[in-house]
């Protein structure tokens, strides 16, 4: 009972830190951020202490609830959910402190923290429920809050518009979603997650499999804005940075990917999952390319960057080996090192100069050193340049990809020489690029962002170098969440350098 009692604690934790940041903005508003990032941080370290010493038996909790309509409160904390827990607490912990420096001094910041703890603790409810009834309600309680949160400039009709298209898609998504869900407890007799894991093959082989499977690949792919949903994650861009940092980059964006590969044991490992899970990440992963390339503004940039990474971790899923599995869960990790900081950096560059377009920015490195070694560290990972975390995401990904049909390996290839090209304009146009002239140009009076702001991209971006100094430190953490995700032990090492491979050489290639 203990155990059960804490566990639930520190799912629900963040419920009444939302209340308490009503009641702290209120009577200390200049260091709420500061107070309020000590629940993340206890949580991730908590985090961090189960997924190093407690992956090898997974800590379940089932307490029953609504046995009518089979709702119970039950977690599972194994090596997938700890990964994004890990992920969700960590870079949390960093908006909080980069949201005190942003937004100081801004009226409705009880507001935003409010939703923002409603959201890290209805993301960590997710990745942590072990009931398919549970999760949906976790599921579209983040759906709720992040409309709060990328409509938070309430008073402008963009953000409003692009707040209510943002709900619309992922909560209708979904509610078709739940209609999946209900269809399984009916055909397997339970809504139990860990329970699905040994009783998968009865759904497969049920007559409803494909209707099944259609409509829980629709909350799929709504929330992880897969084609052709893939329109809402740009245009939420409307949020203030530290929302975007936090919901589009490592995770609202990436609840998709975790129910792709939580189901994965359950649903996946069929022609039906494979053929439409690939297609659809392939397609989405070359769309988020292109339209990456055609942008000017920072943000909008980074979002197509991520639409794009997001195919890439879904075909994977699709494919569904433990290759792929491997390749897909060290791409997620990397890719929320780097876009976590990028995106905090692209708000630093607006915060202080006024502008995040590219076609507007230059020198900005001798006004904002500490800004600027940051982007390239965290722009190098993005490329995919040794040694950085993002070569090992990348040199994994191009072996397995390799192994796939042409027009897959294509695919992927383009979209990873487009991202190279997106960290180049994000790195270099701002910041080593020739200043503009322009007469009443804000960039004269741009100075070094606060440390409050800085903090989180300086340790995320470095993050991202030591994990790919030291790769095979990292073994035995990916080992535990790829054998959580395939439900089976698999042996898995890491290394940096594997010699001159084909992975090694396309990715040089790549960077050509």
């Amino acid at each position: 009972m203990r155990n059960e009692l804490m566990t639930s604690l520190v799912v629900f934790a963040g419920f009444f830190a939302a209340l308490f940041a009503l009641w702290l903005t209120k009577k200390w508003r200049t260091r709420a951020g500061l107070i309020l990032s000590v629940l993340p941080f206890l949580q991730v370290v908590f985090f961090l202490y189960l997924l190093f010493t407690k992956t090898a038996e997974p800590i379940r909790m089932n307490l029953p609830w609504g046995d009518i309509i089979g709702l119970s409160l039950a977690f599972n904390f194994d090596g997938l959910g700890l990964l994004f827990a890990v992920l969700i607490s960590g870079i949390g912990f960093f908006v909080c402190l980069y949201a005190s420096g942003y937004l100081k001094g801004h009226q409705d910041l009880g507001r935003f923290y409010f939703w923002l703890f409603i959201f890290m603790a209805s993301m960590l409810g997710v990745v942590l429920s072990d009931n398919l009834i549970l999760l949906f309600i976790f599921w579209e309680l983040t759906s709720l809050s992040s409309f709060f949160l990328i409509g938070f400039k309430h008073d402008e009709q963009r953000s409003r518009d692009a707040a209510l298209q943002a709900l619309l898609v992922t909560g209708l998504g979904g509610l078709v979603m739940l209609a999946g869900f209900v269809l399984i407890g009916e055909i397997s007799g339970t809504y139990v997650i860990s329970e699905l894991f040994h009783s998968g093959h009865v759904l497969r082989e049920s007559a409803l499999y494909l209707p099944v499977l259609i409509l829980v690949l629709a909350g799929a792919f709504t929330k992880s804005a897969q084609f052709p949903f893939h329109f809402w994650l740009p245009n939420a861009m409307e949020a203030p940075t530290p929302v975007s940092a936090y919901l589009h980059s490592a995770t609202m964006v990436k609840a998709g990917v975790y129910l792709l590969a939580r189901l994965l044991p359950i649903m996946g490992g069929t022609a039906d999952w494979q053929n439409i899970i690939v297609v659809v990440g392939a397609i989405t992963t070359v769309i988020g390319a292109i339209l990456a390339l055609g942008q000017t503004d920072l943000k909008r940039l980074l979002a197509y960057s991520t639409v794009s990474a997001l195919g890439t971790m879904t075909l994977l899923l699709g494919y569904g080996d433990t290759l792929a599995v491997k390749a897909c869960i060290i791409f997620i990790t990397a890719h929320a090192f780097y876009k976590g900081a990028l995106f905090m950096i692209a708000g630093s560059i607006d915060h202080e100069a006024g502008t995040r377009d590219i076609r507007f920015l230059g020198g900005l490195a001798k006004k904002m050193p500490v800004t600027a070694v940051t982007a390239a560290v965290a722009a190098l990972s993005m490329a995919g340049v040794i040694p950085f975390f993002g070569f090992v995401a990348k040199e994994v990904l191009y072996e397995r990809v390799l192994q796939a049909n042409l027009w897959v390996l294509a695919a992927v290839v383009f979209a990873a020489f487009a991202n190279v090209i997106v960290a180049i304009l994000i790195c270099v146009n701002p910041f080593w690029r020739r200043p503009v002239e322009i007469s009443d140009s804000p960039l004269k009076t741009v100075h070094e962002a606060p440390v409050a702001m800085l903090t989180g991209p300086v340790v995320l971006a470095f993050i991202g170098l030591m994990v790919g100094v030291f790769a095979s430190g990292s073994g035995e953490i990916i080992k535990a969440v790829v054998s959580a995700t395939v439900q089976q032990t698999v042996n898995i090492k890491l290394a940096l350098w594997h010699g001159l491979t084909p992975p090694f050489v396309l990715s040089l290639l790549t960077l050509i």
